[in-house]
């Protein structure tokens, strides 16, 4: 086996790489991973007459530019949740977006989440890929949704923007992690947009939170948590 980096980790004989920005890098694929963006969610927000800045749209594609640029994939893999609603499809999102899909050199293919299914018709033509189903990727299985039976070595999924709370006697803390359920051979991984908020996540048995911080993985399990 490759030696490890300071932010990798060998789960069920596969190397992973977590990034400090709530992305997913699997070096022997050359994909990258991110799941839950969640663009025009500030927009959407405003439809309602809720003052939201908008600026928070441009800084989450800044930073998956900046993780694009740090591991140069081949294949970059949005496993759901790409839009937060209809409202999101302004002029504005859909051109910000267009824009990263022109200026990086990877394959870009979406995996369909509950969110982009109500507004997946409406979008107007872009140069990436879109699959209905989960996508299998080598020895993983790529999904929005957790997969109850899948097959695969790994599932690797969406969906519940896992977060671990941790506690002190005056104070606590949630941070986004990447939560492990060995016994179900999953990884789901963290919401990447910003203002997307967060499911606490219930550490037994064989699970595990990752939080990915400083260019290093620390690991939490449930005597740590209580």
């Amino acid at each position: 086996m490759v030696a490890l980096l300071a932010n990798e980790i060998c789960l069920l004989n596969q190397r992973l790489r977590l990034l400090d920005d709530k992305a997913l890098y699997l070096p022997d694929e050359s994909a990258l991973l991110v799941s839950d963006v969640h663009l025009g969610k500030a927009e959407t927000f405003q439809s309602l007459g809720i003052p939201i800045a908008s600026q928070m749209n441009e800084a989450n594609l800044d930073r998956l530019r900046q993780i694009h640029a740090q591991v140069n994939p081949q294949k970059l893999f949005i496993l759901g949740d790409l839009f937060h609603s209809k409202k999101s499809l302004v002029p504005e999102v859909l051109r910000g977006w267009e824009a990263f899909l022109k200026e990086i050199d990877a394959e870009v293919c979406l995996i369909v989440g509950n969110h982009d299914r109500r507004l997946i018709a409406a979008l107007p033509p872009l140069p990436m890929a879109s699959q209905l189903n989960a996508v299998t990727l080598g020895p993983f299985l790529l999904s929005h949704e957790p997969e109850p039976q899948h097959k695969a070595v790994l599932n690797i999924c969406g969906h519940i923007h896992p977060v671990v709370r941790l506690r002190s006697p005056t104070d606590s803390l949630r941070l986004p992690c990447f939560f492990v359920e060995r016994d179900q051979r999953r990884l789901t991984l963290p919401s990447f947009g910003e203002f997307t908020g967060g499911h606490e996540v219930n550490l037994v048995g064989n699970s595990c939170a990752y939080v990915a911080c400083d260019g290093e993985v620390i690991p939490f399990e449930a005597k740590m948590v209580i």
